[in-house]
């Protein structure tokens, strides 16, 4: 289903060339901090917008929060003496007026606020009638609804200019990452609203500076609109996040080798290549489902013995059996037993639901 928001998407156009490039440190800790970094991302050519955070929501009192109001003078001196347009968190509704008066060109909505409708809506009243490019954050556990909810609430507001940013979600399960990045939620975003421009935040996602690249590359390849990195002059000082900043040379090294691929196809010999394998992957696919038809329909005959006989629906002891055997054969055939477990679990899910119907 697509969720037809009201888009103008000319001032992202018109914002860069593919990809847009946002960075900036994850914290204003200076007028000296600030200055120095934006001069040496401009002098790089390799960004179009620069960030800073200014109030940092933390979970626990005493961590720092930001500089707060103290550092829109210093965002602006960014602005007055590079040219570069700047950007920050909107992280309370009352603190609009005073992002507009300092001559922030656009905000983002942070994941912390995205869980939050009641937030949202507060911020979305307050963007009425303004006319600045609004960016919102996943909301920090993988629910689609929040975020579209988000991002409709903002724009029945008269938001024209929107768009929206993946920083991966918290993880419940063990990972070397800070969030897990579950990028079929953000290809679900894009599929759901075609058009609406789609940043990555690899810092968030990687939590640590020599994984941004891989997480950043992953993006490209999704052919995701820009990315939002978190760049300090001396991050192993930083006050916020200094794990997952890069310094000014990794930086540079993460663009100059970053792979852009493109969206379309060459006419050709690719072309004529690629439709053939798509007309195989097509003709696979149409004899899965029949399979998976044919198995619903056997699972369906179960479920009615089981009714005739009063059997109990769930036999854990044969449900363990198939998803041991089935996974070894997976593995023997090259496919990844993880993946093959997922696959398995939904098959049972549905089992369990049509012998329920009995």
């Amino acid at each position: 289903m697509d969720y037809p928001l009201d888009i103008d998407l000319d001032w992202f156009n018109e914002l860069s060339e593919y990809p847009l490039l946002i960075a900036g440190p994850c914290s204003a800790e200076s007028e000296e901090q600030m200055l120095r970094t934006a001069e040496y991302l401009v002098e790089t050519k390799k960004v179009s917008v620069f960030r800073a955070g200014l109030w940092k929501p933390r979970t626990r009192p005493g961590s720092f929060e930001g500089v707060g109001a103290k550092g829109l003078p210093w965002l602006k001196k960014v602005k007055q003496e590079t040219g570069i347009k700047i950007m920050t968190e909107l992280a309370r509704a009352d603190h609009l007026d005073s992002i507009l008066e300092a001559g922030v060109d656009m905000i983002w909505i942070g994941a912390r606020t995205t869980t939050n409708p009641f937030a949202i809506e507060e911020i979305a009243s307050r963007l009425k009638e303004v006319d600045i490019p609004v960016f919102v954050k996943n909301p920090l556990h993988p629910d689609m609804g929040l975020w579209l909810g988000a991002l409709e609430r903002i724009n029945k507001a008269g938001v024209r200019k929107l768009a929206a940013i993946h920083r991966g979600f918290y993880p419940f399960e063990k990972s070397d990452l800070r969030h897990i990045p579950k990028w079929e939620i953000p290809i679900d975003l894009m599929i759901r609203c075609p058009g609406l421009p789609l940043v990555c935040d690899p810092s968030h996602i990687a939590g640590l500076k020599d994984i941004v690249p891989g997480i950043a590359q992953r993006a490209m390849d999704l052919h995701m609109d820009g990315l939002m990195i978190e760049v300090h002059p001396e991050p192993e000082v930083a006050l916020s996040d200094a794990q997952q900043q890069l310094n000014f040379e990794s930086y540079t090294t993460l663009l100059d080798n970053l792979v852009l691929r493109s969206n379309t196809f060459k006419q050709g010999e690719i072309q004529d290549l690629l439709t053939q394998y798509r007309n195989q992957i097509d003709s696979v696919d149409a004899q899965i489902f029949e399979l998976l038809a044919q198995r619903m329909d056997l699972v369906d005959k179960i479920g009615g013995y089981k009714r005739d006989h009063k059997v109990a629906i769930l036999q854990l002891e044969r449900w363990t059996e198939v998803l041991r055997t089935r996974t070894a054969m997976a593995v023997q055939l090259g496919i990844g037993d993880k993946f093959i477990k997922k696959i398995l679990d939904l098959i049972h899910q549905e089992s369990i639901r049509i012998q329920s119907k009995h």
